[in-house]
């Protein structure tokens, strides 16, 4: 309703949409590199000195009770804000064909969102809290009550917003920037309307992007080892890296859990022209199938 009442978006915002634990730190570092990429030198890249949430600004901290919205306001276009809302909520001013800002969305297998939010849950749980078990999360996982609503209906929110505007809405999937983080970086660069040369492509601009938004880098920079909390920020730098892995709910989920999940995904999205990976490669010899939930051999 803040947002709604007070912000004044610009056609240049571009917004950087996930639901929780979909690869959000990832994606702000990606977009910010891809638009910011003829400022700064690799070597002395902004994300080597800050968290990507301290470049991207996070859109629901920044409307204050009393409907300020200064700390964003100043900033120069285009601006790149972040966002866990689900897309039904934002304002017809931001969501309809005249508008020209654009939403970078990206989604992620709900089996490795669980294991994710539940960590990350029980890192922030506070002192004298016993530990939230993984049973209780995964029955308020499938029941829907989850940040910013139900996981599936996030992702349609985006998916069907995507269909509809295709030039306005860009969905991602974190296994496919994963696999090819490559051509994944290529299209949002052509979604924003900012593709590589054929210059920077000879430069190896985009490999140099990918590499530095990697996971590896990024977990081993001074700044995002810093596990500092404090009252303005209560989550550390620490704790946004864990893995970042595609497939770790196999350490973590029994068959059972990974059945009813596999179930309700495909429930929510039938019809609906989205799915997830349907089999996730454990190595060069075994597969998971998401049918039976056992491992077989190739």
């Amino acid at each position: 309703m803040l947002i709604d009442d007070h912000f004044n978006p610009r056609p240049t915002d571009i917004i950087v949409a996930t639901s929780p634990k979909c690869g959000t730190t990832w994606l702000r570092a990606l977009v910010f590199s891809i638009i910011n990429r003829n400022s700064f030198d690799f070597s002395d890249h902004p994300l080597r000195k800050a968290n990507p949430r301290d470049l991207v600004h996070f859109l629901e901290a920044h409307i204050r009770g009393d409907g300020s919205t200064a700390s964003i306001d100043g900033l120069p276009s285009p601006r790149l804000l972040s966002t866990h809302l689900p897309y039904s909520l934002f304002p017809e001013c931001m969501t309809d064909d005249t508008s020209a800002c654009r939403f970078v969305y990206i989604c992620r297998d709900p089996k490795d969102v669980l294991v994710s939010k539940w960590h990350f849950a029980n890192k922030l749980r506070p002192k004298g809290v016993p530990p939230l078990s993984l049973e209780e999360a995964f029955d308020l996982f499938c029941k829907g009550v989850s940040h910013y609503g139900p996981f599936w209906d996030h992702v349609l929110g985006y998916w069907k917003a995507s269909l509809e505007s295709p030039k306005k809405v860009l969905c991602l999937k974190y296994e496919d920037v994963k696999k090819e983080p490559l051509g994944c970086v290529r299209k949002v660069a052509n979604f924003l309307g900012v593709p590589f040369t054929p210059e920077e492509e000879n430069k190896e601009i985009v490999e140099e992007i990918v590499k530095l938004c990697s996971f590896e880098n990024m977990s081993n920079q001074d700044v995002n080892k810093s596990d500092t909390r404090s009252q303005e920020k209560p989550i550390s730098n620490s704790d946004f890296f864990r893995k970042g892995e595609v497939g770790d709910w196999v350490n973590h989920l029994s068959p059972q859990m990974s059945e009813i999940l596999d179930q309700i995904t495909e429930q929510k999205f039938q019809g609906t022209g989205f799915s997830f990976h349907r089999f996730l490669v454990l190595s060069s010899s075994y597969y998971l199938c998401p049918l039976c939930c056992s491992f077989n051999n190739v």
